[in-house]
C-alpha cells in the first residue's frame, strides 16, 4: 500500500473522528479496556498458576480462600474484557452507521440540488452505487478501527509486561513482530490495487443491472433476454474475478500471518523451558509470557483488517466526493413571485445546448396570463428542452425566462415550484395509492384531490377502481393504462393550483375527445398553459401557436394565421390528413368505420 493511500485513508477516518468524537472516543476507551484486560488476564493466569495451582500440586492440597480468590480474579477480568468487547462493537457500529446514514443523506440532497443536465450525463446505476456501495466502502474501516487502536495500547502494555518479566524470552518473542509487520506491508501492497479495482467494478455491475431492469419491456418484447443476460454475466464475471483475486491474496497471506504468532509462542515456550530449568524464571512467569503471546496473535490481525479496508475506503470516498463537489447546481435569488392568478411567461433570446452545440437558438415568445400556448415543431426541434427551461429544470446558456417580469434565476428557492408545474410525456407514478400519487405529501383534502382528478378527466376510472383513492397502482403505475397514468400525473400538477402549467405532450396517450375536454377545462384553472402538441385538434384549442424548427422560432400566432403564412407549419400539422387522403383513392367511398378512424386521426 502506498503512503498516498494511507494518508488519504487517514484523512477519511479523521472526518469521522471530527463528526462523531464522543462515540468514537467511547469505542476506543472500550477497546482500551479490552486491551488492558487481555494483558491482565495473562497476568492473573500466571499468578493463579504460581500461587494456587503449583502449590496444590506440590503440597497435595490448597485452601478454599485461594481457590475463591483465583476464580474471582479470572471471572472478574473476563467480565471486564467482555464489557470492553461489547462497548467497542456497539460504539464503533454506531459511528459507522451514523456516518453512512449522514453521507447517504448528503449524496441524496446533492442529487436533488443538481440540475437535470448533470443527471443526464451520469448513469442511474452509478448514482445508486455512489449512494449505497461507495458510502458503505468509505466507512468500512470504522468497524475494526477501535480494535486496531486498542491493539496498539495492548502491544505497549504487553511489551512492558514481557520485558519486565524476562528480557531473554521477550527478545526471542519480539522477533516475530518485525516479520509480521513486513509481511503486512507486502500484503497490503499486493491487496490495495486489486481491492480498489473490485470496488470500481461494483458500480459497473449496478449500472448494467439498473439499465436492464429499467428496459425490461424492451428486452422482453424484442427477445433480448439472452443478450442482456450475457451482458450482465460479463460484468458480473469481471467483478467475480476481481473478488476472487482479492480472496486469493488473502488466502495466501492470512495463513502465514496466523502462523507467525504461533511460531513465536513455540519459540517462547522453547527458550522459556530452558530458562525455567536454569531457574532464571518461574513457571508462573513462563505461563504469563506465553499466554500473552497467544492472546496477541489474534488482535494483531485487527491492524491488517483496517489496512485491508483502506484502499476500498479511499475509492469509495473519492467517488462520493465527486458527487458532493459536483458543480452545476442551480443558484437561487431572493425575489418572490405572486401565488394567485395566472402568470405571465416570457422567453427572451433563450439559448441552450447539452454540449458545445446549441439546441435552442435565440428563442423568444410571450404567453399572456390565462392564455393557452401550443408549442409545435418537428421531432428534435427542441420542444422538450424548452419546457425544461420554462420551469427551470435547467438554466439557459443565454437569454432569460421571465415569470411576471422576474428572471427565473432571481426567484427564491421553491418559489418557482410553488407556482409552476411540468407534466412530462412519460408519466411516472410511485408504488402508492391514487391519493398518494396525486398529493405526493401535499396537505390537501380529498375534495381538492377529486377536483383535480375531475379536471384531469380521471374521475371516471378512479371511481371505478376497487378502493377508489386508496387503490394501489403498483410500481410505476403498472396496473393502469398509459392514458390513465398521464391523467393522474396531470391531476398531481393541478392539485397544486399552479399559475403556469407546462404540458410536454402530456396527453399523447389520451383519446382526442378526452384531451379536448381536459384542455377546455384548463381554461378555468386560473393557470397560463403551455402545451407541446402534435395533434391538429389539440393545436386548434390553443389561443396562440409557437412554431419551432431546428431550435428556432420561425413563426408564431393564431393557428389559422400560421396555416396561411408558414409552409413548414402547414405541412407538419396537415401531415396526417394528407397521408389519409393519399391512402384512399378518389373514387372510393369510405365506410362508417373508416370515417371514424379518420376523425380520430
Amino acid at each position: 500500500m502506498t503512503s498516498d493511500i494511507l494518508k488519504k485513508g487517514a484523512a477519511v477516518l479523521w472526518v469521522a473522528a471530527r463528526a462523531e468524537p464522543r462515540l468514537l472516543t467511547a469505542a476506543v476507551l472500550s477497546s482500551g479496556l479490552y486491551a488492558a484486560m487481555t494483558v491482565g488476564s495473562a497476568w492473573v493466569l500466571g499468578r493463579v498458576t504460581q500461587d494456587v495451582v503449583l502449590p496444590a500440586f506440590r503440597d497435595g492440597r490448597t485452601t478454599t480462600g485461594a481457590l475463591v480468590l483465583g476464580s474471582l480474579a479470572i471471572v472478574g477480568v473476563a467480565l471486564l474484557k467482555a464489557l470492553g468487547v461489547a462497548g467497542r462493537r456497539l460504539y464503533a457500529g454506531m459511528v459507522q452507521y451514523n456516518m453512512q446514514a449522514a453521507y447517504r443523506r448528503a449524496v441524496t440532497r446533492q442529487y436533488l440540488r443538481l440540475p437535470l443536465a448533470w443527471h443526464q450525463r451520469h448513469p442511474t446505476g452509478r448514482l445508486l452505487s455512489n449512494a449505497n456501495a461507495d458510502v458503505e466502502a468509505a466507512w468500512a474501516p470504522l468497524a475494526p478501527l477501535p480494535m486496531a487502536l486498542g491493539v496498539v495500547l495492548m502491544l505497549i502494555i504487553a511489551a512492558i509486561a514481557i520485558l519486565t518479566t524476562d528480557l531473554v524470552v521477550a527478545i526471542v518473542g519480539f522477533l516475530v513482530f518485525p516479520a509480521i509487520a513486513g509481511l503486512n506491508v507486502i500484503y497490503q501492497r499486493r491487496l490495495a490495487p486489486v481491492a480498489a479495482h473490485a470496488q470500481r467494478l461494483r458500480a459497473g455491475v449496478s449500472e448494467v443491472a439498473h439499465e436492464s431492469f429499467e428496459g425490461a419491456l424492451v428486452v422482453k418484447t424484442l427477445g433480448r433476454e439472452a443478450d442482456e443476460t450475457e451482458r450482465f454475466a460479463a460484468v458480473a464475471a469481471e467483478l467475480r474475478d476481481a473478488n476472487v483475486a482479492v480472496g486469493r491474496i488473502r488466502g495466501l497471506f492470512d495463513p502465514v500471518l496466523e502462523a507467525l504468532p504461533n511460531l513465536g509462542v513455540l519459540a517462547v515456550l522453547l527458550v522459556g523451558s530452558i530458562r525455567l530449568r536454569s531457574g532464571a524464571m518461574s513457571p508462573g512467569d513462563l505461563v504469563h509470557v506465553a499466554y500473552l503471546f497467544t492472546l496477541l496473535a489474534f488482535p494483531i490481525r485487527a491492524l491488517g483488517w483496517v489496512l485491508a479496508e483502506v484502499p476500498r475506503s479511499v475509492v469509495g470516498w473519492e467517488r462520493v466526493q465527486d458527487v458532493l463537489h459536483a458543480t452545476g447546481s442551480l443558484p437561487y435569488g431572493d425575489r418572490s413571485v405572486d401565488t394567485a392568478g395566472p402568470a405571465r411567461l416570457e422567453a427572451r433570446d433563450v439559448r441552450f445546448g447539452y454540449t458545445d452545440d446549441d439546441v435552442l437558438h435565440d428563442v423568444s415568445f410571450a404567453a399572456e396570463p390565462g392564455r393557452t400556448i401550443a408549442v409545435v415543431g418537428p421531432t428534435g426541434s427542441g420542444k422538450s428542452t424548452l419546457t425544461n427551461l420554462l420551469v427551470r429544470l435547467v438554466d439557459p446558456a443565454g437569454g432569460q425566462v421571465l415569470l411576471d417580469g422576474v428572471d427565473a434565476r432571481d426567484v427564491e428557492r421553491h418559489g418557482l415550484s410553488a407556482t409552476t408545474a411540468l407534466v412530462p410525456q412519460q408519466a411516472f407514478l410511485f408504488d402508492d395509492t391514487v391519493r398518494g400519487n396525486v398529493t405526493l405529501g401535499l396537505d390537501v383534502s380529498d375534495d381538492d384531490v377529486w377536483e383535480a382528478i375531475r379536471l384531469a378527466q380521471a374521475d371516471g376510472f378512479v371511481s371505478a377502481l376497487a378502493d377508489g383513492l386508496d387503490t394501489h397502482v403498483g410500481e410505476r403505475g403498472t396496473t393502469l393504462s398509459g392514458g390513465q397514468r398521464q391523467r393522474l400525473a396531470l391531476a398531481r400538477a393541478l392539485v397544486r393550483r399552479p399559475r403556469l402549467l407546462v404540458l410536454d405532450d402530456a396527453t399523447s396517450s389520451v383519446d382526442p375527445q378526452v384531451e379536448a375536454r381536459i384542455l377546455d377545462g384548463l381554461r378555468d384553472s386560473a393557470a397560463t398553459v403551455v402545451v407541446v402538441a402534435y395533434r391538429k385538434a389539440t393545436i386548434e384549442l390553443a389561443d396562440d401557436v409557437v412554431y419551432i424548427e431546428r431550435g428556432r422560432v420561425v413563426a408564431q400566432g393564431p393557428h389559422k394565421e400560421l396555416l396561411e403564412r408558414s409552409a413548414g407549419y402547414r405541412d407538419l400539422v396537415t401531415a396526417y390528413e394528407r397521408a389519409a387522403d393519399e391512402a384512399v383513392p378518389d373514387e372510393a367511398v369510405p365506410d362508417e368505420d373508416e370515417e371514424n378512424e379518420e376523425a380520430v386521426a
